[in-house]
């Protein structure tokens, strides 16, 4: 494994990070994350390139905006971090493969829709479109038309599941149990997984999400979680480890 690939897909990712952050905190607001400057938060000072360096930024300026002073928020040093270490991640295990670039686009995935649902419980529509399409391109360009066909098929079963299960949800608690946007993810999940694998990813998401919803509601009395960043960890989880529907079946027939 090449150290200076690595170093590269990291600082890459710190960069892809930043831009991430601001595409899921601006994209709900409707805002122009493409030609707009970056502003700060408080002030709304445009910010300079040097402004927004990747971590460094950061540090040099003791996390604190150079115009007004005001604490710089943590969400963005952290998905920035974050990012670098995933992608870095990507390329440990995938090298330069077919296998790489999904990961890249989980991952990017993952970090815009984690933004925008636990800041706005929104899962934007343009996201899910835009990652449909890269998959599907990546996927016809490393494989076949047959392959794309069949991910579609695989995506579209995913969904109905969920939306049954949502369903089935607000029947037995009268009242909204999942978003259309964890719903409509389900499509973009079957594009990268086997259909029964996906099934896995949402009960292993649920898995996940069911202590943090209890913590909420005991410390903020809040009902409402973000659900997308649960299923999108599962996802990463299980497509970074390799883990096959095979391998599922075996467990499930072990307990």
């Amino acid at each position: 494994m090449n150290t200076i690939y690595l170093i590269i897909f990291f600082i890459l990712g710190l960069f892809f990070g930043s831009f991430y952050t601001v595409i899921g905190l601006r994209l709900p607001r409707h805002e122009n994350f493409i030609t707009n400057r970056s502003y700060c938060d408080t002030c709304h000072h445009e910010l300079s390139f040097l402004d927004m360096i990747p971590i460094l930024s950061f540090l040099f300026l003791r996390g604190r905006c150079r115009y007004c002073k005001a604490k710089i928020q943590d969400l963005s040093t952290f998905m920035e971090l974050f990012t670098g270490v995933l992608f870095a991640l990507s390329y440990y295990v995938f090298g330069f493969s077919f296998q790489l670039w999904i990961a890249l686009g989980i991952v990017s995935m993952l970090i815009i829709i984690s933004v925008s649902d636990v800041r706005y419980f929104i899962i934007p529509d343009e996201v899910l479109i835009f990652f449909s399409g890269y998959f599907l391109i990546v996927i016809v360009l490393f494989t076949d038309v047959m392959t794309a066909l069949f991910s579609i098929l695989s995506g579209l079963a995913l969904f109905v599941v969920m939306y049954g299960i949502m369903l089935l949800g607000n029947f037995i608690f009268k009242k909204e149990t999942l978003g259309g946007g964890d719903i409509k993810m389900m499509f973009v999940f079957g594009l990268v997984l086997h259909p029964l694998l996906g099934l896995f990813a949402i009960f292993l998401g649920s898995l996940l999400a069911l202590p943090v919803s209890l913590f909420i509601l005991w410390k903020k009395n809040q009902r409402l979680v973000p659900f997308g960043p649960f299923l999108l960890i599962a996802l990463t989880f299980l497509y970074f480890t390799r883990i096959d529907i095979q391998m599922v079946i075996d467990y499930i027939r072990m307990l």
